[in-house]
């Protein structure tokens, strides 16, 4: 899950987005985006679609990424 919480943070600062902008496009609080990337939260599925929905990739991409 390590992985997967660092590859949504390299993959929301690859476009330019604000942890901020992202959980607002995600519609989840901001600072439990930050808890994801720092890997101290696993993401629920509907989270993590909701994420990569916002990040503009698919679920499977965002896993392949993560070596997962």
């Amino acid at each position: 899950m390590i992985a997967l919480s660092r590859t949504i943070g390299e993959v929301r600062l690859s476009k330019g987005i604000t942890q901020e902008k992202l959980a607002l496009l995600a519609e989840v609080d901001r600072s439990y985006v930050g808890r994801i990337e720092r890997g101290d939260n696993n993401v629920a599925v509907l989270t993590l679609s909701r994420l990569a929905a916002a990040l503009d990739i698919s679920v499977a991409k965002l896993m392949l990424k993560a070596g997962l």
